[in-house]
């Protein structure tokens, strides 16, 4: 099966494309930071304000965009957005070589990119079961979550030794060649989606539509259970993370090289969670991995408000080494099971309506994150937000997914939800 995949042309294309976006998308998400910590002198809460930028667009289009998305080949949309946010990220050293960088500036480079990271990633996740058999699409998302994962370690490292070297500035220079290399790739895709029907629609067939997406999560045990757990998770994990740069440097007191070189060591935690992720699943089961990666790994989080300078920078890599390797092999699987259990109909619409209640919390935990450590401190900030990590993984713990082995198959376009199977209770 892998062999396969590694002879899909289009699907190494798409892959290439990916692991583009992510190694760019990594460098700013240290460079930006740093931009604003070392360059513009920006406040704790800035930096969390410019973190929520970027993904407030999932609450206020993530809905609709599911439904248009439907409607329109994926590609397209891909290509524009990768396009679109090229400019943006270039426009950033301009604007610092011209002495017109601020804060403001950042904030409106960061909303206008997550915007077309919303459209972008919603077709990018319909569109794979379109160009990957359903045999393989197991195996194509691990590739791209451990590819993104490898990419984002090289990503975060490059963006602290950039600034490091040649000023936070120039990072963006990076981001925007990368969606170059993105661009090219995607063009170099020869699947062409078959064209929409020209059915009339009807004047509220967009608000239909959007509710649809919302209806199937809200009706379906599974869908319902992983929409509340990723809210839960990614308030706490943004919250940490929006925070993190800040406290690596003002409160640990590291340099921006040393911040992304440990950067860099947490992200290989994706690598080796993509790596385990499938073996892990087949080994004990689909939904006991869940609860083992996004549950038991999470408990480890708690290392990370210990980090102090010198040797004490090892809690913050193990403890975010487990978080990330954790996430990451969740996501694997639950973007396959997704993907198998939704009617494909539906998956747009059910990828943004996912998106829009897991990633609605983004902003929020951005925001969360920078006022704690206004008001109490960045390590008393720290705590409270990797606490939540675990805390937040409790919603899989009470919910049917304990009670299951695997999580279901294929579901009806118009059926009911699968049936809830006790899990037997000698060793699988």
């Amino acid at each position: 099966m892998s062999q396969l995949l590694r002879h899909h042309r289009d699907f190494r294309l798409l892959w290439c494309a990916e692991v583009a976006g992510k190694f760019g998308a990594s460098v700013t998400g240290v460079a930006m930071p740093l931009v604003a910590v070392s360059e513009l002198r920006a406040s704790t809460l800035d930096v969390g304000l410019l973190t929520a930028a970027s993904w407030a667009p999932w609450l206020v289009i993530g809905l609709p965009v599911g439904a248009w998305v439907d409607r329109l080949p994926r590609r397209p949309i891909m290509l524009v957005t990768a396009a679109v946010s090229l400019l943006l990220f270039a426009v950033v050293p301009v604007a610092a070589w011209c002495d017109r960088l601020s804060i403001g500036l950042l904030m409106a480079v960061a909303l206008l990119t997550g915007t077309a990271a919303v459209f972008f990633q919603t077709a990018y996740s319909a569109y794979l079961p379109s160009i990957v058999a359903p045999a393989d699409q197991p195996e194509g998302n691990a590739k791209l979550q451990g590819s993104a994962s490898a990419a984002q370690i090289a990503g975060q490292g490059c963006g602290g030794l950039i600034a490091q070297w040649a000023g936070a500035v120039n990072g963006m220079y990076v981001n925007a060649a990368t969606f170059l290399a993105c661009l090219v790739c995607l063009v170099g895709i020869r699947h062409r989606e078959p064209r929409t029907t020209g059915t009339v629609r009807r004047p509220n067939a967009l608000f239909v539509e959007v509710s649809e997406g919302l209806r199937l999560i809200g009706a379906d045990p599974w869908f319902r259970t992983l929409a509340l757990f990723a809210a839960a998770s990614n308030l706490a994990l943004m919250g940490y993370q929006s925070i993190r740069v800040v406290f690596l440097v003002r409160g640990v007191g590291l340099a921006p090289g040393v911040v992304g070189a440990l950067i860099a060591a947490v992200s290989t935690g994706g690598v080796a969670g993509a790596f385990v992720a499938r073996r892990v699943a087949d080994r004990i089961g689909t939904a006991r991995a869940t609860l083992l990666f996004e549950l038991g790994l999470a408990t480890l989080a708690l290392l990370i408000p210990l980090t102090v300078s010198g040797l004490g920078a090892v809690a913050f890599v193990v403890g975010g080494f487990s978080v990330s390797a954790g996430v990451v092999a969740g996501n694997v699987i639950k973007a396959s099971f997704q993907q198998r259990y939704c009617p494909p109909e539906l998956l747009g619409r059910l990828t943004a309506s996912m998106a829009f209640l897991s990633y609605g919390t983004i902003p929020l935990g951005a925001l969360l994150g920078g006022a704690l450590g206004t008001a109490l401190g960045l390590r008393a900030a720290m705590w409270i937000a990797t606490a939540g990590i675990p805390l937040g993984a409790l919603v899989l713990f009470f919910s049917p997914i304990r009670r299951v082995r695997d999580l279901p198959g294929p579901r009806a376009a118009t059926g009911g939800p699968a049936r809830v199977e006790p899990v037997a209770t000698e060793p699988a």
